[in-house]
């Protein structure tokens, strides 16, 4: 909005389809809503219950500057169990959430121009996220045809000297692709080449079901030029707590601590505390959890793909489809409109994640399998996918 009183970077609209979709979701009193990222689970009740009595507790207060000393604690006791990595309590920052971690990663390490890459389709807020902290986006494209997996030479071809660093998704939003391990290792070949960063977006590492997921952190050469950036929001459906957490060298926590100083001070309280029952006893949460979303998302494929024009990859990783509707003629946003009009289904149109998504919509399967049924119930009834 153009307003004298309003910094000239936000007089351009970058409001997103994901921005609006609160509104839109309430268009229809029978509106079936797949276009965010919050599921219809709740956070385990053992935890709930277990971060109310800390509360009452005394546990109400900031916490150390960099996170609950517990909480750190118990993160790099997840990475040596799960992973058979030592991460130093120094290395690690509790932060108010995973889209937090990344802006405070971002703003520690870029200078006004430098370049970040990153592969498309993308979670949104990156290339704005950048450009907040004075960098400029280069986007990466990946296509379906490609598995959606990095092209090593294209990516090459766009570093510069103003190259900082790397952003890699994996499990992927939104197009629920994991990166095979021998991508990994190219990227990561890359990034010692070039002497760049790798900001590795881990946020859905729990949810790989394809193959066992494998922080690029854990490779050859990679810790020193690795900021990872995880989430308690999906891996432990606490998408409302808001908190999560920055594994990075320690020079690069210290910068990360002074800048969240004066933007948030600390994460909440409460939420750590939420988050230490959360991840000592993610082998009892997260199996039915991770099993569910399998569930739901192995069915939602089998009924996209029995519909005419519309069609979709094998399940990867996430609760997120990127269904391919190139075959409808319209475009993302046109056939999301319709299907939300005439179906009264709330999704994503590909175009919100990059312009290489344009042809596709995103589902994210946050309801149950007797939702998903009537979702795919009322798109077959639609003229369009006859």
């Amino acid at each position: 909005m153009k307003h004298k009183f309003i910094s000239k970077r936000y007089w351009k609209d970058t409001s997103t389809a994901m921005g609006q979709s609160d509104a839109l979701a309430k268009s229809f009193d029978d509106c079936i809503n797949l276009s965010l990222g919050d599921p219809d689970l709740i956070t385990d009740t053992q935890v709930i219950e277990h971060a109310m009595a800390d509360a009452k507790a005394g546990h109400t207060k900031y916490t150390d500057f960099s996170g609950d000393p517990e909480l750190k604690a118990a993160i790099a006791q997840m990475y040596r169990e799960d992973y058979g990595l030592e991460v130093e309590n120094k290395e690690i920052f509790v932060t108010a959430s995973g889209c937090l971690a990344m802006y405070l990663a971002l703003e520690a390490i870029l200078d006004d121009g430098d370049e970040v890459i990153i592969h498309a389709p993308y979670f949104t807020p990156y290339p704005q996220q950048i450009e907040l902290a004075r960098g400029i986006p280069v986007v990466l494209d990946t296509y379906e045809e490609e598995g959606f997996q990095v092209n090593l030479e294209r990516l090459e071809g766009l570093i510069t000297e103003r190259t900082k660093a790397i952003v890699i998704n994996t499990p992927n939003n939104p197009t629920g692709n994991c990166f095979h391990r021998e991508s990994l290792e190219k990227v990561a070949e890359i990034a010692k080449r070039y002497d760049l960063l790798v900001i590795a977006d881990d946020i859905y590492g729990s949810f790989s079901y394809a193959e066992e997921f494998v922080p690029i952190m854990s490779l050859p050469g990679m810790r020193e030029r690795t900021i990872t950036i995880n989430s308690f929001s999906k891996n432990f459906t606490m998408t409302g707590w808001r908190v999560g957490n920055i594994i990075a060298p320690d020079y690069l926590i210290s910068t990360i601590q002074t800048i969240n100083e004066n933007v948030v001070f600390t994460a909440p309280s409460v939420s750590q505390r939420a988050a230490i029952y959360a991840i000592r006893d993610r082998k009892r949460i997260q199996p039915p959890m991770i099993e569910e979303y399998k569930k739901r998302v192995c069915y939602a494929i089998q009924r996209i793909n029995a519909i005419p024009k519309m069609s979709v990859m094998e399940a990867r990783g996430t609760f997120y489809l990127f269904v391919n509707i190139k075959e409808t003629g319209l475009t993302s946003v046109e056939a999301a409109d319709r299907i939300l009009k005439e179906a009264h289904v709330l999704t994503l149109p590909g175009d919100t994640f990059g312009a290489c998504g344009e042809g596709y919509l995103r589902l994210a399967c946050t309801v149950g399998v007797d939702k998903l049924k009537e979702v795919f119930d009322r798109i077959e009834k639609m003229e369009l996918f006859r």
